[in-house]
């Protein structure tokens, strides 16, 4: 089975409504995503990114990477941003397949499975898990690598997942 990283919002300043407890959440859960990315590139597996176009359409990952090392996290934005070969995509809603050509990349890369991390859980990640599922892709949503607003909603959107979309969730995944 071909595994793809999905990285969801990860290129984020935090400077919006309830960015800082975003910013946080996404602190706390850091090591976990930064390992989590190791792994997958250590064992060869594509990176694709899926970020905010924050209302521009140029896809320069450098400039929202640059945005981010300027916000509320970013002494953290150096260990998990892009690097050479790794996809990106920027999308204008939650879901990272709404109009965006994530879909086609997938395809290219002959993804099977998509494991998700990112923030924010209740929102961008589980909109993304959804729209995964609904493409037919097996979907699996790295708990310790993704960081939420709100821990309540939090774990009713990550129930909602694995018991009706059928995502399964785990801690920690290895290659």
């Amino acid at each position: 089975m071909r595994d793809v990283l999905l990285l969801v919002d990860v290129l984020n300043s935090f400077r919006h409504e309830n960015g800082e407890r975003l910013a946080a959440s996404f602190r706390v859960r850091y090591p976990a995503l930064r390992a989590l990315l190791e792994r997958a590139r250590a064992a060869k597996v594509p990176v694709v990114y899926a970020n905010d176009n924050r209302g521009v359409w140029d896809s320069d990952a450098r400039s929202l990477v640059a945005e981010a090392e300027r916000g509320l996290a970013g002494d953290l934005v150096a260990g998990i941003a892009p690097a050479g070969g790794d996809r990106f995509v920027v999308k204008p809603r939650y879901s990272a397949f709404r109009l965006t050509p994530l879909r086609l990349i997938l395809d290219g890369l002959g993804a099977e499975r998509l494991l998700l991390a990112g923030t924010a859980t209740e929102m961008c990640v589980a909109q993304t898990a959804i729209d995964a599922r609904e493409s037919g892709y097996r979907v699996t949503v790295v708990s310790d690598a993704r960081s939420s607003v709100e821990e309540r909603n939090e774990q009713l959107v990550l129930d909602y997942l694995e018991r009706v979309v059928g995502v399964r969730l785990t801690h920690e995944h290895t290659f």
